[in-house]
């Protein structure tokens, strides 16, 4: 059995993850992490502070015997592909599986996000990758909205309040831009799109949309039978 070590910035996504995966054949070994998060207001933050720390905290990950790293923090995957140091085992960010349905059905997509800070490198990392595999009119479109107030709700621990706010946020948005195909662009607003999708009756992608596919791809996990 694969070991994925996942890397999180915050402890609720522990359950999200362990729930997607659930039918899979992987052992899973969880590291959390919320001290960049806690920092992204300082005047001395910067994408090079996040770039070393991810760096420094996925060398240790690796070398506690696992055999692959999910990150599931967005802010986290933002730095992936300026790696300086590549790892000798995969690496997958949990946005990979939305990056590779945006390049094979390109549309216009709106990401709502609920973290000021992961907004712009996360839109950075999508337009760098897009442009690095589409040309001209084969890219998508990509529209950024943030939902203010909301994320310093779930870092105080008020999860049931987070998801309420955000599944109604998420609803108004999904009716007012029809034209759009919306994504919920964190991790942690997975339950609450998930909700919103069943309540519009609009399909709300997240980062867990085709992640166990995209596993199996990329790191070769199999289901149980």
């Amino acid at each position: 059995m694969n070991t994925a070590a996942c890397f999180h910035a915050h402890h609720s996504n522990i359950r999200l993850i362990e729930q997607a995966l659930a039918s899979y054949n992987i052992e899973l070994v969880h590291y959390v992490d919320p001290g960049l998060d806690r920092l992204k207001h300082d005047e001395d933050f910067s994408s090079t502070l996040v770039q070393e720390k991810v760096n420094q905290t996925l060398q240790w990950m690796r070398r506690c015997h696992a055999d692959a790293i999910l990150v599931t923090c967005t802010l986290f995957t933002a730095v992936l592909e300026q790696q300086k140091q590549p790892l000798p085992i995969p690496v997958t960010g949990i946005d990979d599986s939305l990056l590779a349905m945006m390049r094979t059905h390109p549309k216009r997509y709106l990401l709502a996000f609920t973290n000021p800070a992961t907004v712009e490198p996360t839109m950075a990392r999508y337009r760098e990758h897009l442009d690095q595999h589409l040309a001209g009119e084969d890219k998508p479109e990509l529209e950024s909205v943030l939902l203010p107030g909301l994320f310093d709700m779930i870092m105080r621990g008020e999860q049931e309040s987070y998801l309420a706010a955000l599944k109604d946020a998420l609803h108004q948005l999904a009716v007012e831009r029809k034209n759009s195909c919306l994504i919920a662009a964190q991790l942690s607003m997975a339950p609450a799109a998930e909700q919103a999708s069943l309540d519009s009756g609009i399909t709300i992608y997240t980062p867990l949309t085709g992640l166990g596919a995209s596993l199996e791809r990329d790191i070769g996990i199999t289901p149980r039978s």
